[in-house]
């Protein structure tokens, strides 16, 4: 896992070339950038601690220099810069909403009712083969507007619409760096429009999508039939067996699903949208592979996927490759965990929307370095704890910690000890750490950290 864990040097590494106008600027980026890392869920004024450094993080959130792209370019172009390998850009939306009683200078409103926020995409990158983290390769806000009144289907296709977002992303991300380098494009429903596939056939990169509609209507063989009536024609492949997670809609089990893929056209919509008149790409081909679920529990709606891909699916082994990228997409979410719980990006109480972009962006690359950290242990458990964890660390937890306690050897250990600062009881039944526990725990380590440098050096 390439993470730096000393937050001076991380924050260095990704903060360091930021083009704000002002070398000075570029340097408090980087210092409040290591203090939000030291502490990443507390507020402001707690992360700073003194006034002068709440002050300065203050003022360059509000100065007109920086910007959402201006803090995270340089982090997105890091990430991208690739000399070989294949990589996932797992890309979604999330709502970032607050109080509707609070006044926020600029900002848009996100529900019917009077909730303020912002929508946030973004493109999580991760290597294909084993799921580890590299960063965000793009990002993007946006502002809901409310829908005219009574407006027609002719009209909306015509206006800057809100589905617009995942095009933007795809295109500021851009073609992979070299021919030795793939970028595949992994999204959910949302992402099932015309336009989507466009952006991915301009940038040279490839697509796992999620089906919306299976009403659509595609071409096969010359003609154009729905493409859930086109699904039931296709040959079963084989099955398998899927872990399914538990939550709202589903209990947790291993499903045995079925799976079937084929090729089908997809001509433009009947009213295309402005992108796609623009760019007079007419007609695409796709190949499609559905994932059933066979005999689900009483009671379960069965698990149904159907993708569309750009990769070639022409045998088992290609449709598994295919459905192991979808099966990734839920790291993306992951993300989102870290930014709003690990960061609690909802609870900060800036009054402007554009102050609210500028520590957006600064949080974001924080949230990465939180997943990066929490799925250490996930990608390699034995990995010694020494070849990832500074020493000062491991000696502060072995001293810190109860004398019972088996000794932190590996990453996993490390983990769960850190964990286990955050109130992780660590027993049997309790399962794997989540989230809270986890940076309660970095919370504390650091603040311990800092408390011995400061005894150190006080005597001498």
């Amino acid at each position: 896992m390439s993470v730096e864990l000393d937050v001076e040097s991380w924050a260095e590494e990704q903060f360091g070339e930021c083009e704000l106008g002002d070398v000075r600027r570029t340097r408090r980026a980087v210092r409040t950038a290591a203090l939000f890392a030291a502490d990443p869920s507390a507020s402001t004024p707690e992360q700073t601690e003194t006034w002068d450094d709440c002050k300065a993080a203050y003022r360059l959130f509000d100065n007109e220099h920086v910007t959402f792209a201006g803090l995270a370019q340089p982090h997105w172009e890091r990430t991208r810069a690739r000399t070989s390998g294949k990589y996932l850009l797992i890309g979604d939306t999330t709502i970032v909403s607050f109080d509707g009683h609070r006044q926020i200078s600029g900002m848009g409103i996100v529900t019917s009712g009077n909730a303020q926020g912002f929508l946030l995409h973004s493109a999580l990158m991760v290597d294909a083969r084993d799921g580890e983290v590299m960063g965000l390769a793009g990002q993007t806000i946006r502002y809901r507007q409310r829908a005219p009144a009574g407006e027609k289907q002719s009209a909306r296709v015509k206006r800057n619409r809100e589905s617009e977002i995942w095009g933007e992303v795809i295109a500021d991300v851009g073609p992979p760096p070299n021919e030795q380098v793939r970028f595949t494009h992994v999204c959910d429903r949302g992402a099932d429009n015309f336009e989507v596939y466009c952006h991915c056939l301009l940038q040279g990169v490839d697509w796992v999508v999620r089906a919306r509609d299976l009403k659509r209507k595609v071409r096969v063989a010359g003609q154009l039939v729905p493409l859930r009536d086109h699904l039931q024609t296709l040959p079963s492949a084989g099955t398998y067996e899927l872990e399914v997670k538990a939550n709202a809609q589903q209990v947790a089990r291993t499903a045995t699903v079925e799976v079937r893929y084929g090729m089908v056209g997809m001509p433009t919509p009947h009213q295309p949208g402005r992108f796609t008149r623009e760019c007079g790409i007419a007609f695409l081909t796709t190949n499609v592979i559905e994932v059933k679920e066979i005999d689900p529990p009483c009671g379960q709606k069965p698990l149904h996927w159907v993708l569309y891909t750009s990769h070639a699916v022409t045998c088992w082994e290609e449709a598994e490759t295919v459905i192991g990228y979808y099966e990734r997409r839920p790291l993306v979410e992951e993300f989102h965990k870290a930014l709003k719980t690990g960061c609690r990006i909802e609870d900060r109480l800036y009054e402007t929307a554009s102050r609210w972009e500028n520590v957006t962006a600064l949080l974001s690359i924080v949230a990465v370095r939180l997943l990066q950290l929490k799925t250490i242990a996930l990608k390699e458990p034995n990995r010694p704890a020494a070849s990832i964890v500074p020493q000062s660390w491991l000696r502060m937890m072995a001293a810190v910690r109860k004398r019972k306690r088996a000794p932190i050897v590996t990453a996993r250990d490390f983990l769960r000890a850190l964990a286990g600062l955050g109130g992780h009881l660590g027993r049997k039944h309790d399962g794997e750490p989540g989230w809270l526990t986890i940076w309660r725990g970095f919370d504390k380590l650091q603040l311990l950290l800092r408390g011995a440098t400061a005894l150190q050096r006080n005597c001498g």
